[in-house]
Protein backbone atom coordinates (compact mmCIF):
# COMPACT_ATOMS: atom_id res chain seq x y z
CA UNK A 1 0.00 0.00 0.00
CA UNK A 2 1.36 3.41 -0.98
CA UNK A 3 1.40 5.67 2.10
CA UNK A 4 0.13 9.23 1.75
CA UNK A 5 3.50 10.60 2.94
CA UNK A 6 5.07 9.25 -0.29
CA UNK A 7 2.79 11.21 -2.66
CA UNK A 8 5.21 14.15 -3.16
CA UNK A 9 7.64 11.69 -4.81
CA UNK A 10 5.13 11.34 -7.67
CA UNK A 11 5.09 15.05 -8.61
CA UNK A 12 7.76 14.67 -11.29
CA UNK A 13 10.28 16.99 -9.63
CA UNK A 14 13.07 14.42 -10.15
CA UNK A 15 13.27 11.89 -12.98
CA UNK A 16 12.84 8.34 -11.72
CA UNK A 17 15.13 5.41 -12.54
CA UNK A 18 13.19 2.39 -13.81
CA UNK A 19 15.06 -0.93 -13.76
CA UNK A 20 14.01 -4.04 -15.67
CA UNK A 21 15.63 -7.29 -16.71
CA UNK A 22 15.19 -9.40 -19.82
CA UNK A 23 14.59 -13.16 -19.68
CA UNK A 24 18.36 -13.81 -19.92
CA UNK A 25 19.02 -11.67 -16.83
CA UNK A 26 20.43 -8.63 -18.65
CA UNK A 27 19.53 -5.43 -16.79
CA UNK A 28 18.22 -2.22 -18.32
CA UNK A 29 17.81 1.14 -16.59
CA UNK A 30 15.81 4.03 -18.04
CA UNK A 31 15.24 7.46 -16.59
CA UNK A 32 11.57 8.30 -16.86
CA UNK A 33 9.72 11.58 -16.61
CA UNK A 34 6.81 10.42 -14.56
CA UNK A 35 5.72 7.92 -11.94
CA UNK A 36 2.03 8.68 -11.57
CA UNK A 37 -0.03 7.79 -8.49
CA UNK A 38 -3.12 5.84 -9.62
CA UNK A 39 -4.41 4.53 -6.29
CA UNK A 40 -3.02 3.11 -3.04
CA UNK A 41 -1.88 -0.09 -4.81
CA UNK A 42 -0.93 1.12 -8.30
CA UNK A 43 1.31 3.56 -10.13
CA UNK A 44 1.57 4.34 -13.82
CA UNK A 45 4.83 4.83 -15.66
CA UNK A 46 4.97 7.16 -18.65
CA UNK A 47 6.02 5.27 -21.76
CA UNK A 48 7.59 7.73 -24.17
CA UNK A 49 10.72 6.08 -25.56
CA UNK A 50 11.06 2.83 -23.61
CA UNK A 51 11.15 0.07 -26.24
CA UNK A 52 13.67 -2.18 -24.48
CA UNK A 53 12.29 -1.41 -21.02
CA UNK A 54 8.76 -2.25 -22.13
CA UNK A 55 9.86 -5.50 -23.79
CA UNK A 56 11.48 -6.49 -20.51
CA UNK A 57 8.44 -5.49 -18.42
CA UNK A 58 6.09 -7.40 -20.67
CA UNK A 59 8.37 -10.46 -20.83
CA UNK A 60 8.68 -11.05 -17.10
CA UNK A 61 6.20 -8.59 -15.59
CA UNK A 62 8.64 -7.13 -13.05
CA UNK A 63 10.30 -3.76 -12.59
CA UNK A 64 11.79 -1.58 -9.89
CA UNK A 65 11.54 2.19 -9.82
CA UNK A 66 13.46 4.61 -7.64
CA UNK A 67 11.53 7.73 -6.57
CA UNK A 68 12.84 10.70 -4.60
CA UNK A 69 11.01 12.92 -2.14
CA UNK A 70 11.50 16.54 -3.29
CA UNK A 71 11.42 18.11 0.18
CA UNK A 72 14.08 15.95 1.86
CA UNK A 73 15.72 13.87 -0.93
CA UNK A 74 14.75 10.57 0.71
CA UNK A 75 14.83 7.81 -1.85
CA UNK A 76 12.54 4.77 -2.17
CA UNK A 77 12.49 1.63 -4.30
CA UNK A 78 9.09 0.49 -5.48
CA UNK A 79 9.01 -3.15 -6.55
CA UNK A 80 6.43 -3.47 -9.31
CA UNK A 81 4.38 -5.98 -11.27
CA UNK A 82 3.10 -4.95 -14.71
CA UNK A 83 -0.71 -5.02 -14.94
CA UNK A 84 -1.65 -3.38 -18.26
CA UNK A 85 -0.93 -0.74 -20.89
CA UNK A 86 -3.38 2.09 -21.46
CA UNK A 87 -3.40 4.44 -24.44
CA UNK A 88 -6.65 6.17 -23.55
CA UNK A 89 -8.80 6.88 -20.51
CA UNK A 90 -8.55 9.09 -17.44
CA UNK A 91 -5.10 7.96 -16.25
CA UNK A 92 -3.64 8.37 -19.76
CA UNK A 93 -5.24 11.83 -20.15
CA UNK A 94 -4.04 13.00 -16.71
CA UNK A 95 -0.52 11.73 -17.37
CA UNK A 96 -0.44 13.31 -20.81
CA UNK A 97 -1.43 16.68 -19.36
CA UNK A 98 1.19 16.43 -16.59
CA UNK A 99 3.83 15.37 -19.12
CA UNK A 100 3.02 18.40 -21.27
CA UNK A 101 3.62 20.62 -18.24
CA UNK A 102 6.96 18.92 -17.52
CA UNK A 103 7.95 19.22 -21.18
CA UNK A 104 7.12 22.92 -21.38
CA UNK A 105 9.22 23.69 -18.28
CA UNK A 106 12.19 21.70 -19.59
CA UNK A 107 11.99 22.91 -23.20
CA UNK A 108 11.13 19.42 -24.48
CA UNK A 109 7.59 20.06 -25.74
CA UNK A 110 8.29 18.57 -29.16
CA UNK A 111 10.05 15.51 -27.72
CA UNK A 112 7.84 14.42 -24.81
CA UNK A 113 4.83 12.58 -26.23
CA UNK A 114 3.05 9.93 -24.19
CA UNK A 115 2.73 6.63 -26.06
CA UNK A 116 1.07 4.74 -23.21
CA UNK A 117 0.52 4.66 -19.49
CA UNK A 118 1.99 1.48 -18.08
CA UNK A 119 0.04 0.42 -15.01
CA UNK A 120 1.97 -1.43 -12.31
CA UNK A 121 0.90 -2.94 -9.02
CA UNK A 122 3.17 -1.90 -6.16
CA UNK A 123 4.34 -5.08 -4.44
CA UNK A 124 6.74 -3.56 -1.92
CA UNK A 125 8.20 -0.19 -0.96
CA UNK A 126 11.67 0.04 0.59
CA UNK A 127 13.29 3.23 1.88
CA UNK A 128 16.90 3.50 0.80
CA UNK A 129 19.09 4.41 3.79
Amino acid sequence: MIPEKLLPAFQGVFPAALSTMDNDGNPNVSFISQVFFVDTRHVAISNQFMSKTMRNSLANGRATVNVIMPENFKSFYLYLKHVESQSSGQVFDDMSMQLEAIASVTGMAEVFKLRSSEIFEVLEIVEIP
